[in-house]
């Protein structure tokens, strides 16, 4: 007998490691892919096709699982390991269950973007008894014994033959349910993101590896050429745009877009007394802060990787370039790396009653003490013109009902639960609506800020709002936002945008209210901003494109420039 045999002969308590790869496969298998067999379920139709695809996924699940356990099946790895996919694969399975998401890289990326207040957002007690439920009896009957010791060289070739054992498996499933498994597969991509801890492991991979390649990559400069174009040439009044950028808004709740309950009644005002311009066809970059907020302010369109454009300078660098003044104010989970070479405010330290409780503020703080900020910056820089960004909590959820304060609920009754199952979808909508009514108030102040120091002749003034991206609020069982662009719904990428110029800065601008009303109703997208904001602060530089300037036909300094047709 070896003397692997009899170390493990001689320790009854250790438990085999083969017997422990394969026992938590197939509890994973079962128990941790509740959602895809709810998924499957529905879509698979007749008895036998689900037998088929129950048993063929399920043992390339099983397999593909051991395969993986059988790498790690080492007496002082194993547990830890088992342990952290028992977890994920129950964490996977409550946020899939609850919201309709599936687990890839833009997924896992959200996750590792996520502040202490998104965190506690999600914390919930069924939340607690799913982990207990799914990640619970595996996890105390991992740690209840170790793992058997063979020695180095016996255990390498065992782990090895586990490997092979699971992945012979995985091959034979996928032989046996062929059909039926690419048919499924090929008309339901969103399936393979629903794998549990497979759907994990792999978005990991992806993403450690595009951030290792980030890492080793340089900062790309963008607009070395940047300067103040001729507006600036004795300019009586410098000029001063605040971006806001909107959390979670998506355009079929938003008034102005035709939705039928008041959601925007302060805009709708600013519309038809004020000339403020409404886009009501705009689609956003992503489906995610983490992807629209670097690509929003990419000088690439998304199909040319502007979402994907972190190792490159963006929007406020070129500003900054041109000599203008820049300021980012932050009141949500970080500006994921747009705002990192301008000057920076966020909330998250204030404690003012009524505007900023329970950790986190209301929208409106920003505009707190907001002539003092533009005060302390350069003032060379602030002379020539400035842009101020707002980064908005807006709608983020799914505690909607925190971001309104209790004085701006308008629809009620109001889901007060951040378990969205809780509510009823009526009282699901009016919190989410409650929160677009919030951000109508929130920039019915600010034009009313930005109005007020025009009328005064201090500043030429305007206000460029768009969301980063929409929501879904339960349409086809979908919750919140961040499935794969190329698979995400229409709720998810319809996003609002409006424009409000005062008359000096369209005077300075060149552009006619009439021909703005018109263009109104053009489809536009997140790949517009960043020319568009470049057009209405006149900064002149090679990285402009005039095709993806939204307001560009209706400049007067854009047309002159143009070739005249001759008279037929």
């Amino acid at each position: 007998m070896g003397s692997g045999a009899r170390t493990a002969s001689r320790l009854p308590d250790r438990r085999r490691p083969a017997a422990a790869v394969w026992a938590l496969s197939l509890w994973l298998a079962v128990a941790g892919n509740l959602p895809l067999w709810a998924k499957v379920a529905t879509l698979a139709g007749s008895t036998s096709r689900q037998l088929a695809l129950f048993g063929g996924l399920g043992l390339m699940v099983a397999g593909g699982t051991a395969a993986l356990l059988s790498l790690a099946a080492w007496p002082r790895v194993f547990r830890p390991v088992a342990t952290a996919l028992a977890l994920v694969s129950a964490l996977n399975t409550y946020f899939m269950l609850q919201y309709g998401v599936v687990i890839d890289r833009g997924m896992l990326a959200n996750v590792a973007q996520t502040d202490l207040r998104e965190v506690r957002d999600l914390l919930s007690w069924s939340l607690l008894l799913t982990v207990l439920v799914v990640a619970g009896p595996p996890a105390w009957w991992i740690w209840k014994r170790p793992l058997a010791s063979r020695g180095w060289m016996p255990q390498t070739g065992r782990n090895a033959l586990g490997a092979v054992a699971g992945l012979a498996l995985v091959t034979l499933a996928a032989l046996f349910a062929y059909q039926d498994l690419a048919s499924l597969m090929r008309n339901q991509k969103s399936l393979r993101y629903m794998i549990n801890p497979l759907n994990t492991v792999y978005a990991a991979t992806r993403l450690a590896t595009d951030r290792l390649q980030d890492e080793g990559r340089e900062l790309l400069p963008t607009g070395e050429d940047a300067r103040p174009g001729a507006s600036y040439a004795g300019q009586r009044r410098p000029p001063l745009l605040l971006v806001v950028v909107g959390e979670t808004a998506r355009a079929q709740n938003f008034g102005l877009n035709g939705y039928p309950r008041e959601t925007t009644p302060a805009l709708a005002r600013w519309q038809a007394a004020q000339g403020l311009v409404n886009f009501g066809q705009v689609e956003s970059c992503g489906t995610s802060t983490q992807v629209s907020l670097p690509c929003m302010f990419s000088p690439l369109a998304r199909e040319q990787g502007g979402d994907r454009s972190a190792d490159r300078e963006n929007l406020l660098d070129v500003l900054q370039r041109a000599g203008l003044a820049v300021l980012w104010i932050d009141n949500q989970a970080g500006c994921k790396g747009v705002c990192a070479r301008v000057p920076t405010v966020s909330t998250t330290a204030l404690r003012i009653p009524g505007l900023c409780d329970g950790g986190e503020c209301f929208d409106e703080v920003m505009l707190r003490d907001l002539d003092r900020r533009i005060a302390a910056l350069d003032v060379q820089r602030r002379a020539r013109g400035v842009v101020v960004v707002m980064h908005q909590m807006g709608s983020h959820g799914p505690a909607y009902f925190k971001r309104t304060p209790p004085g701006r609920k308008p629809f009620q009754p109001e889901c007060a639960s951040n378990t969205l199952s809780d509510c009823t979808p009526e009282s699901l909508r009016n919190a989410y609506d409650n929160t677009i009514a919030y951000t109508d108030h929130f920039l019915d102040l600010a034009l009313q800020w930005l109005k007020t120091r025009a009328d005064a002749g201090a500043w030429d003034t305007g206000l460029v709002y768009v969301s980063d991206h929409g929501e879904s609020l339960g349409e086809n069982g979908l919750y919140l936002h961040g499935v794969a662009r190329a698979l995400a719904p229409r709720e998810q990428t319809q996003v609002p945008m409006v424009l409000w110029l005062s008359p000096g800065l369209r005077e300075r601008s060149g552009l006619g209210g009439d021909c703005l009303g018109a263009r109104a109703g053009e489809p536009v997208s997140h790949d517009h901003l960043f020319h568009t904001v470049l057009g209405v602060m006149d900064i002149a530089t090679d990285v402009y494109d005039r095709s993806l300037d939204a307001l560009a036909p209706c400049a007067a300094r854009w047309l002159a420039q143009q070739p005249q047709r001759p008279a037929s």
